[in-house]
This record gives structure tokens, C-alpha cells and sequence, in this order.
């Protein structure tokens, strides 16, 4: 065990935790957040996706020794139910969440995409949630959410 400090979602975190922990493991069992979910644990499913250095990445492989000190954003940490992110409210325009499985992957991918492409084409967005599975089929409404943020449409 060693002392492991993270910065998530503007706090900061001290666990004592084996360096070699899953990041998904510490932001799950040991921060209670339930944004990243464990969906295969191979990094190719997306469900586990979270922001680091504007990078979106899977959490499920990376080690927390790897992000150390590094801000992390979770789904949690775009917005609140009260105050949602416009990424946020521009899924809940336009209907674009079902289950809620894939979030983390969809919304993360989207927002790292769209802060580094501010206008990205529609081959951007479709590359950007390539390793992103969902199964609800609500592709064709998170594209138009993904579009509307990106042109700043967000009501």
C-alpha cells in the first residue's frame, strides 16, 4: 500500500492504495462515484471513461500511480442536476440518454473532442465515440446533442 493523492473533479483525495489499483477501482469503491462504471475491463468498452490532461481515457486500465496529482473529471464533475454542464443539457434537449451506461464514455469523449476541436466535423465526433458501446441505439440523438453542444445551441 502507499499514500496516492488525486485531484477529482476540483478536490483533493489522500488513499492509501496499491499503486497498481484500477483508477475506476479507487473512483468507485474508495470516492463513491458512480459516473465511470466497470463494463468489460479491458479498456474497450468506454464505460469507464473519464477526462485526464484533456485526454479522454479508460480508467479501468490505467493505474492511480499514473494520475497522481492530475485533476480527473468525471461524469459528475461537468455539472449538476440543478446546474448541468451544456453538454449536459444539450443530452437532455434532445433525449439523447437512455440507461445511462455509456455516459461516462459518450459525454467525456464528446467534451475532450470538442475543447481541443471546438467545431469538429461529423467524421471527428463519429472517430471521438469509435470505442464508445452502447447498446440503447440513441446514436442519431447523442450526434445531434454532440453537434448542438459544439455549435453552442445549448438552451
Amino acid at each position: 500500500m502507499s499514500t496516492i493523492h488525486l485531484k477529482v473533479n476540483g478536490e483533493s483525495h489522500t488513499l492509501e492504495i496499491d499503486p497498481a489499483t484500477p483508477l475506476l477501482y479507487a473512483l468507485s469503491d474508495d470516492l463513491a462515484l458512480r459516473g465511470p462504471k466497470f463494463g468489460c475491463g479491458l479498456g474497450q468498452c468506454g464505460a469507464c471513461t473519464v477526462i485526464v490532461k484533456g485526454q479522454a481515457i479508460r480508467s479501468c486500465i490505467t493505474p492511480v500511480s499514473a494520475v497522481q496529482d492530475t485533476e480527473i473529471t468525471t461524469l459528475e464533475g461537468l455539472g449538476t442536476p440543478e446546474r448541468p454542464h451544456p453538454l449536459q443539457q444539450a443530452f437532455i434537449d434532445e433525449g439523447a440518454a437512455q440507461c445511462g451506461f455509456c455516459m461516462s464514455g459518450v459525454m467525456l469523449s464528446a467534451k475532450a473532442l470538442v475543447d481541443k476541436v471546438p467545431h469538429p466535423s461529423e467524421q471527428l465526433i463519429e472517430q471521438a465515440l469509435s470505442g464508445v458501446l452502447c447498446r440503447c441505439f440513441t446514436h442519431t440523438r447523442m450526434m445531434a446533442a454532440i453537434r448542438r453542444y459544439a455549435a453552442g445551441g445549448v438552451r
